[in-house]
């Protein structure tokens, strides 16, 4: 097994690993133990009854965060004519055509967070599913990142819509703010974060859809969440 450092391990004394902890709690605690040089990431890690062998089952959309997420996101939008110049006018920090396909294919650019299409443009980019695809960047109509209404899907991603979507464990990681964020915000970001989640429950799942809940730091230790309490404050 690695060794953890020894600020991890002070980390982990602090926490309860078989305790359910309360939102306010929890996050009070996580916001104590980012203790980082950087501003770091508070994420939700969630486990979930997807059977990961029925593709009907399968998570992905986007859901949109009332403070965000505390990231600079960087949107590159494949459009042409006003489309492309409503990208450009919305924030949008790469916009273009052919030419964008080009630079992915050629230079293996993809210095970018989010990908956005218009639905003209999905043939011509078909051809980078081998590069966007593992790297979760390629255009969907279920992440609402293949669309007519640009100018909108590039500002709701600049403000906090983050995608949703389920790894190969059936698990979910989403972003809720930074440690930053004073309580009150992680825990409104948390809560609606939740109930989207919630909404989003595939048809056929037996029992519980949620099954745990954790929230950490990027550096920090998985503390995990009363989910009676969530429920009670969604």
């Amino acid at each position: 097994m690695p060794k953890h450092s020894k600020r991890y391990e002070e980390i982990r004394k602090k926490i309860d690993r078989a305790r359910f902890y309360k939102i306010d709690e929890a996050l009070d605690l996580v916001k104590q133990t980012a203790t980082a040089k950087f501003d770091e990431t508070i994420e939700l890690h969630m486990s979930t009854n997807i059977d990961t062998k029925r593709p009907e089952q399968q998570v992905r959309s986007t859901i949109v965060l009332p403070h965000g997420t505390g990231k600079t996101v960087r949107v590159l939008v494949f459009a042409k004519g006003d489309k492309a110049e409503s990208a450009k006018a919305a924030g949008a920090d790469y916009v273009g055509g052919d030419e964008l396909v080009e630079k992915i294919t050629n230079e293996n650019f993809t210095d970018f967070d989010v990908a956005i299409a218009t639905p003209d443009m999905m043939k011509s980019i078909s051809r980078l599913g081998k590069i966007l695809g593992p790297r979760g960047l390629m255009p969907s109509p279920k992440s609402g990142t293949v669309t007519e209404d640009v100018e909108s899907a590039v500002k709701e991603f600049k403000m906090g819509r983050v995608e949703v979507r389920s790894d190969k464990t059936g698990c979910l990681h989403v972003p809720i703010g930074k440690r930053s964020f004073d309580t009150a915000k992680l825990k409104e970001n948390l809560i609606s974060a939740y109930k989207q989640i919630i909404a989003l429950r595939p048809a056929g799942i037996k029992g519980q859809f949620i099954k745990k809940i954790v929230v950490t730091s990027t550096m920090g230790v998985g503390i995990k969440l009363d989910q009676a309490d969530l429920e009670a404050a969604s």
